[in-house]
């Protein structure tokens, strides 16, 4: 029986099923390859490293346009994560003015965004 993906690797898209180990934080997710790469990046930085963000690098078009889709794609990993976190809190007999407080905005907010009709 092949087991279900469940998350991918916010880094590298890759399923829980293709990676050994996949670590989870809020709404993100991160796989052992990944890992090991950041490790090695870390390791060997230069002590005088720039601090930029990613979009405000001298970057192409094609490279900035490259990057669009692996964004768009964590991003909707991310609400799938948050609405599913919603749904617990719900089911736990969570309120939409308690889910409204929690993210900053007003209950009938949280009730339009993840109520799915409820």
């Amino acid at each position: 029986m092949t087991a279900a993906v469940l998350a991918h690797c916010s880094f590298c898209a890759r399923p829980n099923t293709e990676v050994e180990t996949l670590v989870s934080g809020p709404g993100v997710f991160i796989c052992d390859g990944c890992v090991s790469l950041c490790a090695a990046v870390i390791e060997g930085k230069p002590t005088s490293m720039p601090r930029v963000a990613p979009w405000d690098q001298e970057l192409t078009l094609e490279e900035v346009l490259s990057r669009l889709a692996p964004v768009a794609s964590s991003g909707a990993q991310v609400q799938q994560s948050l609405t599913a976190w919603v749904r617990k809190a719900r089911s736990l007999g969570g309120t939409w003015t308690q889910i409204g407080s929690a993210l900053g905005m007003t209950r009938q907010s949280a009730w339009e965004r993840f109520s799915g009709g409820e």
